[in-house]
C-alpha cells in the first residue's frame, strides 16, 4: 500500500512553504517587498497505526547500509528502482518532487530546517601580490546588493524556497519574534546592481585596484575570485548566477565545481591566508527545531563557531563580537534586554557578511512507500534524532536498508573536534545515546537517558516549562556550594573547588539538578561490551577544561575561545550521589525553556558520543604530537586530522592502544582514579583491542544501531542493530500529526489614514479552530506602502479559534496612500514553527 508520510507542510513564509534540510550541520526568509501568505497545509499521520508491543531492542531494522549518491536526479531513478529505500537529504528540486509526489511507490517527508548561503574567505592573502577582496568587511557588505534573492528563490529553486537576509531560520520561533527588526534590513539590502557596483568598486580603488576595459587589475593581473561551486544541488546553479554577478561588476572568476568532500578540505580546513579560495556556496541544515537562535551570531560570524582553521581566522568588529558573546553566553535577565542585543547584533552581522544569506529551503525527503521514518520539522530525516529509532518497514521488525546521501565521511571522525556535516553527524547520531532526545515537532527535550530535573531559576528570568518531566521553581538567590567543581588544573590535573577559587562566595543565575535512573550504570552498555560508567562522564567534564589550558599536554589555541565562552557563565558541578547518579549544574547560562536548562553530563561531545578509554587513544596520540583532534591544530602541526574510522590514523591510535593495554593505563590519573580501578581499565582495553580486531575501527557508542565497516574511499558504512541498547524499538512511535496552524486574515479592502481600524482573524488546524490554551502567541506587524514598519502588537482573543486585530489611529496615521499589509503571526505551543498570513489593504486620505 501506498503512503505519503509528511512531516510538515503549511509552515509558510512569504509565499507561504516548507524548508529544507542541507549540509554540514545549522537559511532566504520572507521576502522584504513580500510579506508572507498562507495556504492550508497538507497534513498526513507522521506514527504508524498502534502495534502490539515489542519485545526488540536497538533499532528497528538489521542492517543499514549507507551509499554515497551525490545526484539528486540519480538517486530519485535508484528509487524508484527500489535499488535503495531512502534518500536521506533534503530535496528542493521542483521537477524531482512532483515526480516523487505522483509516484505510487515513494513517500516523502517535509521539513524546514535548512539554509544557503556564501561563505566568503574573510583573510588577507600572504602573498601580497594577490588581493582578496572579501577580506574587506565592506566589499562583503556590498555583495548584498549583488545577487538577486528572489531570482535564486524562484528560478532556480523553482519555488522550493524563501529569499533569506539574516542566519535566524524564518521556519523558527527567533524570526517570528524579531520580524520587525529583520524586515528593515531586508528592504536596505534588497537587490540593486547599480549600488553594488558603486560601492564595491569605491572599496577596490581605496585598495589600489583598477578597472581596465571593464575588468578590476591589482599590481598588473586581474583580481580573480576563486569560487568554490558545489555540485551536487541546487547550489551549482547558485554559484553560476553569482559568478556572473561577480563578473558583470569586473571580477575575473576562477569556477570550481567540487563535491562536498573535494571542497571541504581547502574552505573548512586550508589556513585561508594561503589563498586557495575566496567564495564558498555553502549549506546548513539544523538537527533540531531551533526554540532559540540566540547562539547564531556567535557560532556563524566568530572564532566561538568552530575549531576548523577557518573560523579562526574570524576578526570582528569589536562591538559585534562583545554583542555576539552576550548572546552566546544568555547574557540578559529580560526578554526586553534580549529583543535589544538582537537589535544591535541584526545589522552588525549584515555589515559582517562573512555568511552571506541566500535562501530558506522547502525540502523533501524522499524513500520508498514502504519505509517508514518519522523527520523532525527542521532537520528533515538526515538532521533528526528520530530517524535512527523510527527507521523501518512498515509493519515489519528487522531487515536490511539501503540508505543514500549526497556525501559521507566528508571529514575525518572524531569526538572531540571531527566532522561537523550533516551526513557525518547523521551517521553518528544513530550509534550513540544522549542525556536527552529532542521532540521533533517542538524541540523541546524529553529525558532519553536521564530520569527527571528540576531547575531552580533566580527570580525573574524569563524561564517557563511545558513538559512535566522537569520541575521548575523560582527563588531570590542561588548560591553555589563550596565543595562544587568549578575549574581544572591542569599541571596537577585535579579539580579546583568554589571554596577555593571563589572564598568570597560564588551564585549563579540557575541551578540544574538532574537525576539518572539506578539502572543507568547496568542498563547501558559501550558497543565493545564495556559497561558505561561515571568515569565517562567525568572524562567529559574534564574535557569541557583540559584542551583550553596552556599547561594542558594537550592544548589547542582554537578552543580558547569557545571556553572563555563557558568558563564566563558555568558556576559549578557538584555530585549529589555518584550510584544511582544524581548533580548539580550551576550556570549564569540558561534556555528560555525549562527542559533545555538541563545539562546530562553525557559524553557526547561536539563531534559524537565517546568512552573514556576510546577518547584516551587520541589524547595519547595528540600529547606525542603525531595526531590532532580539531583540523587547526593538524594544520600547525603538520600531521593528520584524527579519526577513528579510517586512514593512516588508525594505526597510530593502534600504537596507544598496545602501550595502553600492557600498562592498564588510566588518563588523569589523579582525579581519574577516584573512579576506575585498575581491574576495569584492564578490561576496558582489552575490550577495545577485542573490538578493533573485528570492526577495524575505534568507533564506539552506547547508541541502537553500531558502526559495523566504514570505508572512507569507496563512501560506504553500515551499521548494525545493537541487541544490548535499553530502550524497546518502539519507544519513540507515538508522534503523530504536527498540529500546524492555519491563519486566515480578513477585513475592510480600505481604511482612511488616522482611523482605527479592525481584522478579523481565523487560526485553525485540519479545519477546526485551534485551541488558545495551544497557542503562545497570535501577534501582527503593519507594513506601509513603503514596505516600513509602522505597527505592531497582539491580536485580542475572542474564542478558540478566533481573534481580532485592532489598528490604533497612533499606528494607521503613519501610513502613507497606497497598498499597505497586514501580516499576522501564530506562533503555536505543540509545534514550535510559526505561520505567517498577511492581509493587503488600501490606505485612504482622511
Amino acid at each position: 500500500m501506498s503512503r505519503k508520510i509528511m512531516t510538515v507542510l503549511g509552515l509558510v513564509l512569504a509565499i507561504s512553504m516548507i524548508l529544507a534540510a542541507c549540509a554540514p550541520t545549522k537559511t532566504p526568509t520572507q521576502v522584504a517587498t513580500e510579506p508572507p501568505a498562507t495556504v492550508p497545509p497538507e497534513v498526513v499521520p507522521t506514527a504508524a497505526p498502534t502495534e502490539p508491543p515489542t519485545t526488540r531492542h536497538g533499532g528497528w531494522l538489521d542492517q543499514v547500509v549507507v551509499v554515497e549518491e551525490p545526484s539528486q536526479e540519480s538517486a530519485v531513478t535508484r528509487l524508484l528502482a527500489n535499488d535503495i529505500q531512502v534518500f536521506a537529504y533534503g530535496m528542493s528540486n521542483s521537477a524531482l518532487y512532483a515526480t516523487v509526489k505522483d509516484s505510487a511507490d515513494l513517500g516523502y517527508n517535509l521539513n524546514a530546517g535548512s539554509m544557503n548561503e556564501l561563505t566568503f574567505n574573510p583573510s588577507p592573502f600572504t602573498d601580497a601580490t594577490r588581493l582578496n577582496p572579501f577580506a574587506v568587511r565592506k566589499i562583503r557588505e556590498c555583495v548584498n546588493y549583488l545577487v538577486d534573492r528572489n531570482y535564486i528563490a524562484q528560478e532556480i529553486m523553482g519555488g522550493l524556497a524563501v529569499p533569506k537576509w539574516v542566519s535566524m531560520n524564518s521556519a523558527f520561533a527567533d524570526y517570528a519574534r524579531y520580524a520587525d527588526l529583520i524586515a528593515p534590513l531586508e528592504i536596505k539590502y534588497a537587490y540593486n546592481l547599480e549600488t553594488a557596483q558603486t560601492c564595491i568598486a569605491a572599496e577596490m580603488t581605496t585598495l589600489g585596484a583598477t578597472l581596465v576595459d571593464g575588468k578590476w587589475n591589482f599590481g598588473g593581473a586581474p583580481v580573480t575570485v576563486i569560487f568554490l561551486i558545489r555540485t551536487e544541488d541546487e547550489r551549482r546553479q547558485i554559484g553560476d548566477y553569482v559568478s556572473t554577478q561577480f563578473e558583470q561588476i569586473g571580477f575575473t572568476v576562477d569556477r570550481q565545481y567540487k563535491t562536498s568532500a573535494e571542497a571541504a578540505p581547502i574552505w573548512a580546513d586550508s589556513p585561508p591566508a594561503d589563498g586557495l579560495w575566496n567564495v564558498y556556496t555553502a549549506g546548513w541544515g539544523a538537527t533540531v527545531i531551533s526554540r532559540d537562535d540566540s547562539s547564531d551570531f556567535g557560532y556563524f560570524y566568530t572564532a566561538l563557531g568552530s575549531g576548523d582553521t577557518l573560523w579562526q581566522a574570524y576578526v570582528n568588529d569589536p562591538a559585534f563580537f562583545t554583542v555576539s558573546e552576550k548572546l552566546w553566553n544568555v547574557a540578559f535577565s529580560t526578554m526586553e534586554e534580549r529583543r535589544a542585543l538582537y537589535a544591535e547584533a541584526l545589522p552588525l552581522a549584515m555589515e559582517d557578511s562573512s555568511h552571506l544569506w541566500l535562501v530558506d529551503r522547502k525540502a523533501f525527503t524522499p524513500y520508498r512507500s514502504n519505509v517508514q521514518v518519522v523527520g523532525d520539522l527542521a532537520a528533515g530525516v538526515a538532521g533528526s534524532g528520530a530517524w535512527p529509532v523510527t527507521l523501518r518497514y512498515v509493519g515489519q521488525e528487522g531487515g536490511s536498508m539501503t540508505m543514500a546521501m549526497p556525501s559521507i565521511l566528508t571529514k575525518p571522525w572524531n569526538a572531540l573536534d571531527g566532522s561537523n556535516w550533516l551526513y557525518d553527524m547523521s551517521l553518528e547520531r544513530a550509534v550513540a545515546n544522549q542525556g536527552f532526545f529532542p521532540d521533533p515537532y517542538t524541540g523541546l527535550s524529553w529525558p532519553r537517558r536521564v530520569e527527571s530535573a528540576t531547575i531552580t531559576a533566580t527570580e525573574g528570568l524569563p524561564i517557563s516549562k511545558t513538559l512535566d518531566w522537569v520541575t521548575l521553581e523560582f527563588v531570590p538567590e542561588v548560591v553555589v556550594p563550596t565543595d562544587a567543581l568549578v575549574d581544572w588544573d591542569a599541571t596537577t590535573q585535579t579539580f579546583i573547588t568554589a571554596g577555593t577559587k571563589f572564598p568570597e562566595g560564588l551564585t549563579s543565575q540557575i541551578k540544574a539538578t538532574v537525576t539518572y535512573p539506578a539502572d543507568l550504570f547496568t542498563s547501558v552498555k559501550w558497543h565493545d561490551g564495556s559497561p558505561f560508567s561515571f568515569a565517562d562522564m567525568m572524562m567529559y567534564f574534564i574535557m569541557q577544561f583540559d584542551r583550553a589550558n596552556p599547561a594542558s599536554a594537550i592544548y589547542d589555541e582554537a578552543q580558547v575561545a569557545r571556553f572563555n565562552a563557558f568558563i564566563s557563565t558555568f558556576k559549578g558541578l557538584k555530585i549529589l550521589s555518584e550510584n544511582p547518579l544524581k548533580f548539580e549544574w550551576y550556570t549564569d547560562a540558561y534556555s528560555m525553556d525549562a527542559e533545555l536548562c538541563a545539562t546530562s553530563l553525557w559524553p557526547w561531545y561536539l563531534q559524537g558520543e565517546a568512552s573514556w578509554h576510546a577518547l584516551t587513544l587520541g589524547i595519547m596520540a595528540e600529547t606525542a604530537g603525531e595526531l590532532a583532534f580539531s583540523s587547526s591544530k593538524a594544520k600547525g602541526l603538520g600531521v593528520d586530522h584524527m579519526s577513528y574510522i579510517g586512514g593512516p590514523s588508525l594505526a597510530i591510535l593502534k600504537t596507544h592502544l598496545d602501550e595502553a593495554l600492557a600498562s592498564s593505563y588510566i588518563p588523569y590519573a589523579p582525579t581519574m582514579l577516584q573512579y576506575i580501578s585498575a581491574d576495569e581499565a584492564a578490561a576496558r582495553w582489552a575490550n577495545l583491542r577485542d573490538w578493533y580486531a573485528v570492526q577495524g575501527h575505534f568507533w564506539v557508542g552506547t547508541g541502537p544501531y553500531f558502526l559495523d565497516k566504514a570505508f572512507p574511499v569507496e563512501g560506504t558504512i553500515t551499521l548494525r542493530n545493537f541487541p544490548g541498547y535499553p530502550d524497546l524499538a518502539d519507544r519513540w512511535s507515538n508522534f503523530g500529526v504536527p498540529k500546524i496552524a492555519d491563519v486566515l486574515v480578513e477585513g475592510p479592502a480600505s481604511l482612511a489614514i488616522g482611523a482605527e481600524g479592525t481584522f478579523d482573524v481565523t487560526v485553525t488546524f485540519q479545519g477546526e479552530p485551534y485551541p488558545a490554551a495551544e497557542m503562545t502567541s497570535v501577534s501582527y506587524i503593519l507594513f506601509d506602502a513603503n514596505l516600513a514598519v509602522v505597527g505592531t502588537g497582539a491580536a485580542t482573543l475572542v474564542e478558540d479559534g478566533k481573534y481580532t486585530v485592532t489598528l490604533p489611529a497612533a499606528q494607521t496615521s503613519l501610513l502613507v496612500a497606497g497598498s499597505n499589509k497586514l501580516t499576522v503571526v501564530a506562533v503555536p505551543l505543540l509545534v514550535s514553527l510559526p505561520t505567517f498570513s498577511s492581509f493587503e489593504f488600501v490606505s485612504t486620505a482622511p
